[in-house]
């Protein structure tokens, strides 16, 4: 088949994106893809053609306008030039107003009807965010009206989609996310605590790892600090992997003012999170809403117990008290749980680490694949 991508940022770094440059490389010799993207790492150069759509990336309301005003014009002018035909056309969410098949992680309209007011950001920031999901919400019944077919990645995005959108019934498919268990997997070469001692932190502390490319507010980062501030152990250490320059400047002003400049430590964006989970004692993420984080599978992967919130996705394998804490969405519940896991013996929490660890195991990349390949031939 001839298919085209449409995906802002088909990068590593991006959740949705790195879903779709896995399902790229492993099926790349079987379909013929062209990617439409602003930015595009090319797992197969040789097979998969790259069409630069020259969008700005920030902030996410501009990019989505202006994506949809420039892709149609660069897959019009593409195929113009080419003569290029394609047997179906894939997006993400409501991000084109064209296609066959809708990747969705997202559910605007949910979101905002059900979250936005516990999570929402405040100022600048938080006007353009609302603005970026608004946007989405809007097109939403419009795009998943007409798509044939919606690819989500948890059992809890699609009851949502259905209970929200009736008119997606019959058209969802469930294929969850994957993770590379092999590369997530501790190195028995890895330095551990000399990696640590670098970050500040000695064999006596207890290390946290919190992981998000952004939107921290929804995620949960106030209330970790804020769980922090009322623990009030100074054994406790936080590592903060994510966020661009201006937010983790503005987060750490947060945290001084809290008083936990000795404990929370910012590390901005990084390309690869692996020696960060690898040495920590546990992932704390207490998100608002999520489809099925892949960092929370990561982590686990990792041999990290997990303390989260109810999230869909994870709910399916995670099991309180085995696999870590499922801990309410709030700051006295997420100190609660760190409670918990303090109070376990140091073996107690990598033996815990451990049954994540092998929770996961089904939710491979060559699982992952499988299920694509069998998607598209009955996907238009």
């Amino acid at each position: 088949m001839r298919i085209a991508v449409f995906d802002y940022k088909v990068v590593a770094t991006n959740p949705i994106g790195s879903c779709h440059g896995r399902m790229l490389a492993g099926l790349c010799q079987e379909h013929e893809f062209t990617v439409f993207a602003v930015e595009f790492e090319n797992p197969c150069p040789d097979r998969v053609r790259f069409v630069r759509v020259p969008a700005p990336t920030r902030p996410l309301a501009l990019l989505f306008l202006a994506y949809h005003l420039l892709a149609p014009l660069v897959y019009f002018l593409y195929r113009l030039r080419t003569g290029a035909r394609f047997d179906l056309v894939q997006m993400v969410e409501s991000n084109l107003s064209f296609g066959d098949v809708a990747y969705v992680h997202f559910c605007h309209r949910a979101y905002l009807k059900h979250h936005w007011k516990e999570a929402g950001a405040r100022g600048l920031r938080g006007v353009l965010r609302f603005l970026d999901h608004w946007l989405h919400a809007l097109v939403e019944p419009w795009v998943f009206r007409r798509v044939k077919r919606i690819v989500v990645p948890s059992q809890g995005i699609k009851r949502e989609l259905e209970g929200m959108y009736p008119i997606t019934r019959g058209k969802i498919t469930v294929i969850p996310n994957p993770v590379n268990l092999e590369r997530m997997a501790r190195p028995p070469g890895f330095d551990r605590e000399g990696f640590r001692r670098k970050l500040g932190a000695g064999p006596e502390d207890v290390v946290l790892v919190f992981v998000a490319l952004g939107h921290f507010e929804r995620k949960g980062l106030p209330l970790v600090l804020e769980a922090l501030r009322q623990l009030g152990d100074k054994r406790v250490k936080l590592w903060v992997v994510g966020g661009e320059a201006d937010l983790v400047a503005f987060w750490q002003g947060r945290a001084r003012k809290m008083g936990l400049e000795e404990q929370a430590r910012f590390l901005g964006m990084q390309r690869d999170v692996r020696p960060f989970l690898w040495g920590a004692d546990a992932f704390v993420f207490p998100s608002s809403y999520e489809v099925f984080p892949l960092v929370s599978l990561e982590a686990a992967a990792a041999g990290l117990p997990l303390i989260v919130t109810p999230l869909y996705g994870v709910e399916e394998f995670m099991r309180d008290g085995e696999t870590g804490f499922v801990v309410p969405r709030t700051a006295e519940g997420v100190r609660a749980g760190l409670e918990r896991f303090l109070a376990l013996p140091p073996q107690e929490r990598v033996r815990m680490g451990r049954v994540a660890q092998e929770a996961v195991q089904r939710f491979d990349v060559p699982t992952f694949v499988q299920v694509w390949r069998e998607l598209y031939p009955y996907a238009p």
